[in-house]
């Protein structure tokens, strides 16, 4: 065999071999996001069947008002103070707006200012009764068909003041009808949020100073 194919020879031999380790390359790749993307999925799944089983009833020790009138609940109500969540945080002036379905659900429409965007954010939800609707059990939904416990846990008789608890007492809030409360009525939520169980030491205290946007209205 003469030099030139000698060198065509050693030359092609390594080309194919810099196919082959790129080809099971590609392979051992592939097989890995495929892997990856199996797992992504699966985690997916996971969460979202865990979602989907969100608890919806109130946390033990935590009784639900009865007799409750969703009619009398209904309208606007000022978010007072709250547990520290992600999907409030940086939020001031915030409102919940109560409005009854014809199918005996609730729409629900949360409202804050927030700080850092200048802008105020709107979620839209519904809320049903878990149980007789003489009871103030309901689970709530902002996305499709994962709902989370919401228990008015003490309510006013004339219903100008709620104490609600969510799912376990890392959530809960005091809503008023009216921007403040007076110190003594304050003084009486907050001590019957702590013979609940729940950290009284960790609310955040909301400002009310920019004007609400408009009613929310019947759709």
């Amino acid at each position: 065999m003469n030099d030139v194919a000698q060198w065509r020879h050693t030359h092609l031999k390594d080309i194919r071999m810099s196919t082959i380790q790129l080809c099971f390359s590609s392979a051992q790749r592939r097989r890995s996001m495929f892997s990856r993307l199996g797992l992504l999925a699966l985690w997916i799944a996971c969460a979202n069947l865990l979602a989907g089983c969100a608890n919806t009833s109130p946390p033990p020790g935590v009784e639900a008002v009865t007799p409750f009138d969703i009619q009398r609940y209904q309208g606007r109500w000022y978010e007072l103070a709250r547990l520290d969540h992600a999907f409030e945080r940086g939020l001031m002036d915030v409102s919940a707006t109560y409005i009854p379905q014809p199918d005996d659900s609730v729409r629900v429409v949360n409202r804050g200012f927030d700080l850092a965007s200048d802008q105020w954010r709107e979620a839209v939800g519904k809320a049903v009764f878990t149980g007789a609707p003489t009871t103030a059990s309901l689970k709530v939904s902002f996305f499709g068909p994962f709902y989370g416990g919401y228990h008015v846990a003490a309510l006013d008789a004339d219903y100008r003041w709620a104490l609600v608890v969510g799912p376990d007492r890392s959530y809960c809030w005091i809503l008023a009808r009216d921007k403040a409360l007076a110190p003594y009525t304050k003084q009486a939520i907050v001590a019957r949020a702590k013979a609940l169980g729940i950290d009284i030491d960790a609310f955040i205290w909301v400002s009310h100073q920019s004007p609400q946007p408009a009613q929310e209205s019947q759709p």
